[in-house]
């Protein structure tokens, strides 16, 4: 996916003149679709998503709430590595909160919250005069005001990678929103027009390809193949996870199941690399 360019294709026979043109064909990339689970953001993975956003590597980004809120309470206070063996009950008496084997003590959440409230205020007043808002621009503000070199969220503000989160209040960040409803109501976010954004950036990538890499399982593997379903399918796809597809999960399933309902093209070579007991094995789209 990173190869291809329009270049390689035949002109269709309806093109306008401006396709016709070489520099133009060799300008025109596959637009890739880059999808991860919350976990990456809170382990060290956090500075590889920031790389790519940095240097426009991808150019739409899919994650859910904790993708968002991890990279910037990192930039607010740090996270300490643990054991995945500390006992809950004592790190419950410390104030310190378990991911796997990292550490993140309540006061984090605070400085979250003492960060976050004054921009849910701005937010609702903007509401009645400037803005509608949606995940997407939530989060776009959000990298805005974060203006921390660090955030992978403030690097994709700076290039224009939208970032999608349908499932934006489930973590810290719906926490605050409950308490800034509670404290000063109204403010409305709006995932119809998101929906809408993230289908249309599949269906209006013509002439580009469109390629996916999905991180993890769930809900942001889930939103992005089904986006491309309404292009009749991504032409390149990289699954990288550790489910299994035996117990019916989205999470879980191959590349060709995909292709079933027409989210990943028939005519793809996708790959799922199957991390297992600390191996990597290389999954063909059919079988193992």
């Amino acid at each position: 996916m990173l190869d291809w360019s329009l270049s390689h294709e035949k002109p269709s026979e309806d093109c306008d003149e401006a396709e016709l043109d070489p520099k133009y064909r060799e300008s025109v990339r596959c637009k890739i679709f880059l999808g991860f689970t919350s976990n990456l953001v809170s382990s060290g993975i956090r500075d590889v998503i920031r790389f790519l956003a940095q240097h426009h590597m991808v150019d739409v980004i899919v994650t859910t709430a904790g993708g968002i809120e991890e990279d910037l309470i990192k930039c607010l206070a740090p996270t300490y590595r643990g054991e995945f063996s500390l006992p809950g009950a004592l790190l419950r008496s410390k104030g310190l909160n378990r991911i796997g084997n990292l550490l993140v003590p309540n006061d984090n959440y605070c400085k979250f919250e003492n960060w976050i409230m004054p921009l849910f205020d701005q937010m609702l007043q903007e509401q009645s005069t400037e803005n509608v808002w949606t995940p997407s621009k939530v989060i776009a503000r959000l990298g805005k005001e974060i203006n921390d070199e660090s955030s992978y969220l403030y690097w994709a503000y700076k290039n224009n990678i939208p970032v999608y989160c349908p499932a934006l209040t489930d973590g810290s960040l719906g926490d605050m929103l409950f308490c800034h409803a509670v404290r000063n109501p109204g403010l409305i976010i709006d995932i119809v027009q998101d929906i809408r954004l993230i289908n249309g950036e599949a269906i209006h990538a013509s002439p580009r390809k469109t390629g996916a890499i999905i991180l993890g399982g769930g809900l942001p593997k889930h939103h992005i193949c089904n986006a491309n379903m309404f292009r009749n399918g991504a032409d390149y796809a990289v699954y990288i996870n550790t489910a299994q597809e035996f117990d019916g999960s989205d999470s879980g399933a191959h590349p060709d199941e995909a292709v079933s309902w027409g989210k990943i093209k028939g005519s793809a070579k996708p790959v799922k690399v199957l991390g297992y007991n600390g191996h990597l094995l290389m999954c063909p789209a059919i079988g193992l």
